[in-house]
This record gives C-alpha cells, sequence and structure tokens, in this order.
C-alpha cells in the first residue's frame, strides 16, 4: 500500500489533512480538518485533490520512490473527473 499525505489552506484559513492511499489498484482519499478529530472518506475524488495527488506523485516518481504507471493512473482519473465541453 502507498500513502500520499498533504496539508493545505482551507478558504476559511483552517488546516486540511488530506491523505490518499493505493491499495489492490484503487485509489482511496480521506480528510479532516485539523480541529476535527475524525476522517471523512470519500468515495469519488474531486478533481481539485486528483491535480495536487498528481503533483506529489510525479515528484516522488522522478526520486524513484514509485512506479510511472501510479503518475498515469492519476492522470486517467483527471481526465475523467475534467468537465467535457
Amino acid at each position: 500500500m502507498k500513502k500520499h499525505e498533504w496539508r493545505e489552506k482551507t478558504e476559511d484559513g483552517e488546516t486540511r489533512l488530506v491523505t490518499v492511499t493505493r491499495h489492490a489498484g484503487k485509489w482511496q482519499l480521506q480528510s479532516r480538518l485539523k480541529s476535527e478529530d475524525e476522517w471523512r472518506k470519500f468515495s469519488v475524488i474531486e478533481l481539485e485533490d486528483l491535480e495536487t495527488l498528481l503533483d506529489i506523485v510525479k515528484r516522488k516518481y522522478q526520486r524513484s520512490r514509485l512506479p510511472f504507471e501510479h503518475v498515469k493512473e492519476i492522470e486517467k482519473l483527471i481526465a475523467a473527473a475534467e468537465p467535457q465541453q
């Protein structure tokens, strides 16, 4: 299982903690505000989170910490999540 984590500020100025795991070929996102105790799991990963994840995964791939297939998987998820024109 691979795990990717990051922090970001919300519009309200709170810190949002995000964890994305890949297990058995499936990606799972969970997040919580720093002030909360419980993690919320999401069945669908939002486009903004996918783009952040892609940036993290690309940097890890460049340092030979994960296979290129993970980068391709995230790119496919982004393509599927983008609004069709």
